[in-house]
């Protein structure tokens, strides 16, 4: 008998052998069958899904779940367009705060400004607390005096705003949160996900300096499970810098490692570890992404993270330990690095199904596609960003640049397997919308940003199922509607390939199914 069966609905698989179905039998979470092998099945459930289309649930391979869940419960300062808008709501904060608290503030971003605020500036309403304002990108932070004289000696700023490394010296003055505040934050962020069909996602890096919310963090994923709190699949990529040198014997060819040699692939089907995260340069938004020639009409070309050889070595001993990397590289200097390193491990140490990943890839030279292809690594892009900033993302590359950005068709071409994902709470998580934007290639303003990247609505779903799961080694159980995967679905009321191209966004997610159950409606 089975559990479920769906009848009466387009289930499109995104399995090449059967690409639709009408009927989906379901028994222990995972998928039995289709049509004819399941409609004469007795099943305890027959639930008519009225001509939905079905589809196999979204993987958001790129996010920061407790970031998303924190920032919906902070104070933001976004939207406000002026000056005097942002420090009202920084004054209206800090009135509620102890004397000796930190207050923390989401939403900051100068573009929107026209220049970043300083630290002086924040000292008129900071009453004496220590004041940190996130920006958007997640790159860097604006603080005021009080916390400026906290800080060891040396650490660059810009009257206020740090950036990537001076930024981390600040994060590691601020109390970490609890494990209890970070699964809250999770199950906030996981019912986000839900609501837009996504059924798993990768957590982009826990435990770091850059983005990590506390030194136990991985047990506020565990305590979040323990509670229910955690209605979706996540796996979890471990921050670089959490790894410390090794004592293993040295034919085991492992400079570096996490405690007990833990690595890619330890856990099970709702939580897991992935990739080793390793970030190359910083943001675009932030103006701190690493490129070969600066900026438009600015003095610089970002930055990379570390000295270069630095971060090479750190991503030939992720490979040596056997991770898979997740190597974070937005500008085409930093592509540049990633590749050469990634190459170089290769040649030290073989290991073709390693499925490494550049996340990002923001601006790809073309010269760079074929590299992506010789090596087999993953791009690993976010739409959306294009979709919401790709007016000011196309300024500041260039007329000559701008074609680059967040590339679709010309991955595909190449023959890289191209991965769509959100990298929210910095942006949009919404799959739909993304999908919208790899085949439109315009932003919210109607300006076409590479058109010729443009890539069809089947292509554009592959990038957020098929390719989502050969990314994070989920391929033998997700990503399609294949007997023997996982029941995980998203449901929608209409069908993406149908609808005008502009329309994509907007269609109704009308459940997510994880394990056989449909979580939206169960609340999670």
């Amino acid at each position: 008998m089975l559990s479920t069966r769906l009848t009466n609905a387009q289930f499109l698989t995104m399995d090449p052998d059967r690409p639709l179905a009408r009927d989906l039998g379901i028994w222990q979470g995972r998928i039995v069958g289709l049509d004819e092998a399941v409609t004469s099945l007795p099943a305890r459930e027959v639930i008519d899904l009225q001509g939905a289309t079905v589809l196999p649930g979204f993987i958001d391979s790129h996010v920061h779940l407790a970031w998303t869940g924190l920032r919906e419960a902070t104070v933001s300062v976004a939207p406000c367009a002026r000056v005097e808008d942002v420090l009202a709501v920084v004054a209206r904060a800090v009135a509620d705060a102890p004397e000796d608290a930190w207050v923390s503030l989401a939403g900051y971003d100068q573009r929107g400004l026209g220049r970043h605020l300083t630290a002086a500036e924040l000292d008129t309403v900071s009453a004496g607390r220590k004041l940190f304002l996130l920006h958007d990108s997640g790159h860097g932070c604006l603080v005021n005096s009080a916390v400026l004289q906290r800080l060891p000696d040396g650490i660059p700023h810009q009257d206020g705003f740090l950036a990537e490394g001076p930024m981390a010296a600040v994060r590691a003055l601020r109390p970490p949160y609890t494990q209890q505040e970070l699964a809250a934050a999770l199950a906030r962020a996981a019912r986000t996900c839900l609501a837009e069909g996504v059924t798993a996602c990768a957590e982009a890096g826990i435990g770091g300096a850059l983005f990590g919310h506390s030194p136990v963090e991985l047990g506020a994923y565990q305590l979040a499970r323990e509670q229910g709190q955690l209605p979706l699949r996540v796996q979890l990529m471990v921050s670089a810098d959490t790894l410390r040198q090794s004592t293993a014997p040295e034919a085991d060819g492992i400079p570096r490692a996490l405690d007990l040699g833990l690595r890619t692939g330890f856990g099970d089907d709702w939580l897991s570890v992935g990739a080793l995260k390793i970030w190359t340069d910083g943001g675009m938004m932030a103006r701190t992404a690493a490129l070969t020639s600066p900026y438009e009409n600015l003095d610089h070309s970002g930055e990379l993270q570390a000295d270069p050889e630095a971060l090479t070595d750190t991503i030939v001993a992720g490979h040596l330990a056997g991770w898979q990397l997740a190597v974070h590289a937005i500008g085409d200097r930093a592509a540049d690095l990633a590749l050469d390193a990634l190459e170089k491990a290769q040649r030290l140490r073989p290991r073709p199904g390693a499925r490494h990943r550049i996340e990002h890839a923001g601006l790809i030279r073309p010269d760079q596609l074929p590299r992506f292809a010789q090596l087999g690594v993953s791009a690993v892009v976010q739409p959306n960003f294009l979709r919401y900033f790709g007016d000011d993302y196309a300024a500041v590359m260039g007329p000559d640049r701008a074609p680059w950005l967040y590339r679709g068709k010309g991955f595909l071409d190449h023959g890289v397997t191209l991965v769509g994902s959100s990298d929210r709470p910095v942006t949009d998580g919404s799959p739909l919308r993304a999908i919208q934007f790899l085949v439109e290639r315009a932003s919210l303003t109607g300006q076409l940003i590479g058109p010729e990247e443009g890539i069809t609505v089947d292509q554009a779903l592959r990038t957020y199922t098929l390719a989502g799961a050969h990314a994070c080694h989920w391929d033998t159980h997700a990503g399609s509607l294949t007997p023997g995967k996982r029941a995980d679905l998203t449901v929608l009321a209409d069908d993406p390939r149908r609808v005008d191209p502009s329309r994509i966004g907007d269609i109704e997610v009308a459940g997510t199914w994880v394990d056989g159950v449909d979580r939206l409606k169960v609340g999670g």
